[in-house]
């Protein structure tokens, strides 16, 4: 047997990010399984998962992509819930066990606005049980499911608009914008105590995720009919899309050579601090003339301005 040989990986080496309308009763992993063996992808992740339960935006990330994805992990998320009250289960939401069974009186829209007024701002909030955190390499999840319960300190998260959109026959419809790490199933368990009879989550659509919306989703039905007519990968967002909100900072060939082996720059008329796009100057052939170069510019990494007003390189991509 030779040794020192490196497996060849299976799959095709494609980059970009696909921004799944996940469907109800799907896993994230399932999802990222699925959309894996359909391009046939040597490399796919999520960039934050959703719950079975919930559908909606979820990016999945392909090969290069994945470098950019705690960017989206860390990015704020919107969401569409719909809480029933009177009910509360352990999950906090519909896929749970029923913990208790209570009365809705007197329950107005005044009433949930002002209840509401908690859950706004900046917050802490003590995790689900049946949350993807781990506690020592185990998702509190699975522990949840074994009869386990450990004990979760409160985190910080912010709420910037947390709206009532309707407020009919014991159910409540709401409007979050949130910072990442927010559990809505804990909002919701939380709010059904505060107005004392309890809810939890019965519908949940994430409609942002960072610079996505449902603007950009996909279903696999559309996915699966793209496979059949062989344009899948027009399907696919370009890797940059991941920081698109980001401003660009356009390198010269010189300035972009430094850049590639890690050595922050002085670029004219860059932004003055956080985080941008990098982006190399680049000259392709003109389609209707063969001889004729225009300029375009293409999409290397990320950089963070430093103290100094340099650029300096934080993720490249590795060009093909």
């Amino acid at each position: 047997m030779q040794m020192g040989r490196r497996r060849r990986s299976r799959g095709r080496d494609v980059s970009g990010v696909i921004v799944l309308d996940k469907p109800k009763q799907m896993s994230s992993n399932e999802a990222v399984q699925q959309a894996k063996k359909l391009f046939f992808a040597q490399k796919v992740g999520h960039s934050g998962s959703l719950d079975p339960l919930a559908t909606g935006v979820l990016p999945l990330v392909f090969g290069e992509a994945t470098k950019f994805s705690q960017y989206l992990l860390n990015s704020d998320k919107k969401y569409h819930a719909r809480l029933k009250l009177g009910v509360s289960t352990d999950s906090g939401d519909a896929d749970g066990n029923v913990l208790h069974e209570r009365a809705v009186v007197d329950i107005s829209f005044h009433t949930v606005e002002k209840a509401l007024e908690a859950f706004r701002g900046d917050i802490e909030q003590v995790p689900s049980m049946f949350s993807a955190i781990k506690h020592k390499g185990q998702p509190l999840y699975k522990l949840a499911r074994q009869g386990i319960e450990i004990e979760r300190k409160p985190r910080p998260v912010s709420v910037y608009s947390n709206v009532v959109v309707e407020l009919s026959d014991n159910e409540l419809t709401l409007d979050l914008h949130c910072s990442k790490g927010t559990y809505v199933r804990s909002i919701a368990h939380d709010l059904g105590e505060v107005l004392g009879c309890g809810a939890h989550v019965i519908e949940l659509r994430r409609t942002m995720a960072g610079p996505f919306g449902e603007q950009d989703v996909v279903t696999f039905g559309a996915l699966d009919k793209a496979h059949q007519e062989k344009r899948l990968d027009h399907m696919m967002q370009p890797v940059s899309s991941m920081v698109r909100q980001w401003p660009s900072v356009i390198l010269s060939d010189n300035t972009a050579s430094y850049i590639k082996q890690g050595q922050p720059v002085v670029v004219p008329h860059a932004p003055t601090s956080g985080w941008v796009q990098l982006c190399e100057e680049v000259y392709v052939k003109k389609v209707a003339r063969e001889d004729a170069m225009v300029p375009s510019q293409r999409f290397i990494g990320v950089g963070e301005i430093l103290e100094d007003g340099r650029v300096a390189p934080r993720r490249l991509v590795i060009s093909g």
